[in-house]
This record gives structure tokens, sequence and C-alpha cells, in this order.
């Protein structure tokens, strides 16, 4: 028979078993919501662990730093790409933005830690649940080790006051941009003008046209046979495309049968009247032509072919510096359609006037050799793969933290300065990143590696906090004091009602652009859909990416820097 105490005693023997039921319950709560309102995995894991801790089970120290390091790693490889593109001129504005709104989150926290005395492991805590940024509680937990002027500095209060802020820095930080945000601006319905006007000068949604699909079955390949005198003096396949392509229609003559052969045509295959021809296009544009061009005919012989879908990673420098409208005219662009363009993990609005970046992920559509042609151009095919480059990991892993958390360490009296590992595996992940976007023979991470890495890895070490101080975490609750919830949203909204105004005023950006840019700095993407739901417009996003890789790797960073002032 067992007793409770068997059961205690069962997971104090199994510390491993403890933190996989941690992170499952945890998993779970966290998808619950009430309303509009949801813990959010992150706090749902941390809270699970502090229950699961009252057993006082103990856990290796190396376990929690090992899937720290593979968390931050990811975070970095994520978004590298985007984070070097903002160097580029054109997105430094967006980098400075980013920039001031970080340091606008850091210096809040410090005040308002000055103001309640708290020392540096309660500003750590500030920090990483006021900024939702999880990983501030490991980065400051390695630099808090490393000064010896904090050696028995008491570590229980850092996930008290994390867990008592996060809260309202995640459903806060939505309801600020989302709800108050378009008032403080000048009204809803001004910034929903703003909104359009950006869409305007981005240029046409093409994500409506053949070019850009957002469902496969609006393309649609249809044979016809060609009746129409147009053809009798014989006509070739660019003729035909390019008088649909001047009545404003996208459409592809794919396959031929001619005299009982079927061929692949090219631009210059003649087409004759009587020739039967399989056309593709968005279905409206094929079903208006059917009286035009001739009779539809049941083949089944002439249009069993596959088409292809295939991920391309943007690589080369070319392919970004046409705007998407100019990518769709270019021949090696011919019967290749683009389903989605996805940039650090945000899908971004397709307008004719945009551009691509370096390490977008874009879905093309079309015929196997024209897609592989096109990507070919574009960049590189990254077809889904379940194998990921270990020696990319590795060492990026351990160069990062050896570099920066050892080698570059400057001294200020006997308090050392630098990184600390973390930041140096973070550096080095940004730099991974990078090199992947541009060298595809590097080896890369699958992107549901890049998630298993960045969530498993961060609500793992959460756990593993949550169960490590869970016999403290009441007392240091009670110590705090409710004033703490109050104190955690003074430190979230002060930066974003600041930032906002910086961004219209001060860089003089689109108020849609700068509630986008808002949400990117401060790293929270359920503000961005807050916001884009508020405008019915998903133009905001278009000021989330730069700003989103700036503000994951700066809001980090500041672990090192609160713990470095306040200590």
């Amino acid at each position: 028979m067992f007793t409770g105490t068997d059961f205690v005693k069962f997971f104090q023997e199994n510390a491993a078993l403890a933190v996989f039921l941690t992170v499952a319950v945890g998993f779970w709560i966290g998808r619950l919501h009430y309303k509009s309102f949801s813990l959010g995995t992150v706090t749902s894991v941390l809270l699970v662990g502090v229950v699961v801790g009252q057993m006082k089970i103990e856990i290796p120290e190396p376990a929690k730093t090992l899937f720290f390091l593979m968390f931050l790693f990811a975070v970095g490889y994520a978004v590298g790409p985007q984070f070097f593109r903002g160097l580029r001129k054109d997105g430094l504005p967006q980098v400075g933005f980013a920039v001031v709104v970080c340091l606008l989150c850091l210096g809040s926290v410090w005040l308002c830690a000055s103001v309640m005395g708290y020392d540096a492991a309660q500003a750590a805590g500030l920090m990483a649940g006021s900024q939702t940024m999880s990983a501030v509680l490991g980065v400051a937990t390695d630099t808090i080790r490393d000064m010896p002027n904090l050696q028995g500095l008491d570590m229980s209060t850092m996930p008290v006051v994390y867990a008592v802020t996060y809260i309202y820095g995640t459903a806060g930080s939505a309801w600020v941009l989302g709800t108050l945000g378009p008032r403080l601006l000048g009204g809803v319905k001004k910034v929903k003008a703003a909104a359009k006007e950006l869409e305007t000068r981005l240029g046409q949604d093409v994500s409506l046209q053949p070019g850009f699909n957002p469902a496969v079955r609006d393309i649609v390949f249809r044979a016809f046979t060609a009746d129409n005198e147009w053809f009798t003096p014989g006509r070739t396949v660019r003729e035909f495309e390019e008088l649909m392509r001047r009545q404003g229609k996208r459409l592809f003559v794919e396959r031929i049968r001619q005299q009982g052969a079927i061929r692949d045509p090219q631009p210059r295959t003649m087409i004759f009247r009587g020739d039967e021809l399989v056309v593709s296009g968005r279905r409206e544009f094929v079903i208006e032509e059917e009286t035009w061009i001739g009779r539809e005919i049941v083949d089944d012989e002439l249009v069993n072919f596959t088409v292809e879908t295939l991920a391309v990673v943007v690589a080369r420098r070319e392919s970004t510096k046409s705007s998407i409208g100019d990518l769709l005219r270019a021949e090696f662009m011919h019967g290749v359609m683009i389903r989605s363009i996805t940039r650090t993990g945000v899908k971004i609005p397709v307008r004719s006037a945009g551009r691509l970046d370096p390490g977008d992920r874009i879905e093309l559509v079309g015929l196997k050799q024209d897609v592989e042609r096109a990507a070919e151009r574009l960049g590189y095919s990254d077809p889904i793969t379940p194998k990921t480059s270990m020696t990319l990991v590795g060492l990026g892993i351990v160069l990062g933290g050896l570099i920066f958390g050892w080698m570059l360490v400057a001294r200020i009296g006997t308090i050392p300065l630098s990184l600390t590992v973390s930041g140096g595996v973070l550096i080095a992940g940004l730099v991974c990143g990078w090199l992947r976007s541009r060298r595809p023979n590097l080896g890369g991470i699958p992107e549901p590696a890049v998630w298993f890495m960045n969530n498993v890895g961060l609500n793992v070490f959460i756990a593993i906090v949550g169960i490590s101080t869970g016999p403290t975490f009441i007392h240091g609750f009670q110590q705090m004091g409710w004033s703490l919830f109050l104190v955690g949203a003074v430190a979230t909204s002060i930066p974003l009602v600041a930032g906002m105004f910086i961004g219209k005023y001060l860089f003089r950006f689109n108020d849609a652009l700068t509630l986008g840019c808002c949400s990117g700095a401060r790293t929270t993407t359920a503000a961005l859909g807050a916001v884009e739901e508020t405008l019915d417009s998903t133009a905001p996003a278009m000021g989330y990416t730069i700003t989103y890789a700036v503000g994951n790797t700066l809001l980090i960073i500041w672990g090192v820097v609160i713990v470095l002032l306040v200590g």
C-alpha cells in the first residue's frame, strides 16, 4: 500500500520525473483561457514547479544550465538574420527605436527597484516579469554568481517577483498597445486610417493576386480547346501570357497536346487553333477565359501532373533589391506562385511594394521545375528534414560561452564585467543564424527543432527554477507583499506609453507602424495580435520583425546590466 510519504520519496529519488511532471501539467494549464485571459505556458510551468517543489526535490545544477543554454542559442539562431538585416541603412530607424524602448525598459525597472529598495535578485525578477523576458532569470543568476559582493544573496525572491509581475507584463502589454495605444495616438478611427495609409504605401495586397495565395485550392489547372480565331495564324505561349498580363490576369500555359502528343511548353512554343491547353491561374481568372479560349474539356491524361509546394529561405542579395511586385514579373518566376512569407516566425503582410529580407521563409507553389528554378534564384530550398547540424549547435554554444564568458572579461576592482556564458551563447546564436541564411552548406536547425530548443529548453529551465525555489516561494511572496503587482504594472507601462509618443513624434513613424514597433521591441506577440485585431489590419507587423530581433537580444543582456546597476 503506497502512502503519501512513499510518493514524495519516489520523486525525491527520481528528480527527472518531477521535472517532466511539472512541464506536462504546466503546458496543459498554460493552454487554458478565461475569456481573453491566460496565464501562459511559462508562468504556469513556474507555478506548477513551485507546488511540486514543496516535496523538497533536489535537482543538480548542470541540468538547469544545459537547457537554458540550448534555449538561448535557439533564440539567437531564430532572430539572427533579421538582427543583422536591421543594421542596413533602411532598417536603422527601427533599430534605433528598439534600442530606445529597451533602454526605457531598463530605466523603468531600475527606477522602480530603487524606489522600492529591491536587491539585485528582486530587481532581476522584476526585469524578467514586467518585460516578459524569462531568460533574464538565468542570465541574472549567472551574473550574481560571478560577483563576489553578492555571494549569499537570497535568490528565492527572484522567481517570486517574476511570477507576480509576468501576468500584467503579458496581459497588460496587450491592453496598453491594443486598446489604450490607439486612443493615445489620436483615436482608433485615426490610427485605422493610418494603417490603411501604410497599406496603400506598401502597394496592393498581392496575397489576393495569382502570385500569392493563402490557399492552394484557389489556384486551378484546367484544360481547354483553343477554339478562338485568335489562335488561327499560330501564337506563341509568350504572346498568350502577355495578352493575359495586359488584362491584369496572371495565367500560365502548363501543358499542350498537339496532334495527339503531350508536351511541356516553352515561351516560344506555338499554339494553333484546335490545340488542347492546360491553363493555370486564380480560379476566377481561368473561368473568365473559358468562353474566350474555347470549350473546357475533361482530359485526365493531359492534367495528370503534380504541383509542388516548396519552402525557400531567401539568401541571394539580388532577390532583396526588387519589390515583390517586380519579382512577380521576373522571368524566373514564370509559373510560380508564392503562398506565404514568414519573417522571424511572424507571417507578414505581402504587398507589391514590399521587399523580401534575407532569412525570410517563403512557400512557392507550381510545377517542380518552375519552383526549383525560382528557389535557386531567390535563395535555397529548405524542405522539412529531421536532421539538425549538431556540429553547428555544439560548437556555437561552446565558442560563444568561451569567447564572451571567459576570454572577454573586464574588471572594475574585484568585480568582473562580461556578457557571461549565457550572453555569449545568445550572441553565438545570432551569428550562426545569420551565417546559415548566407551559407546554407553550413548545416542548419529545422523549424521543429528550433521550437523544441526554444520552448522545451526555456520551460524545463523554468520548471527546475520553480521546483528548486518551491520550499521558500511562499515565504518570499509574504516578504515582498501585494504591492509587487502594482510595481510591475508601472515598470511594464512606462516604456510602452513613452515608446508610442517617441515613435510618433521623434521617429515620425506611421501610427500603426509605431504600435507594431513597440510590440516588437518588447517582444510581445500577444500585443501585436491585439493591435492587428483593433486596427483590422496586418500592416503593424511590418514594424515588428526588426525591433523584435533587437529587443530579444537587448532585454536578455539587460539581465546582466540590472544586476550590475543594483548590486
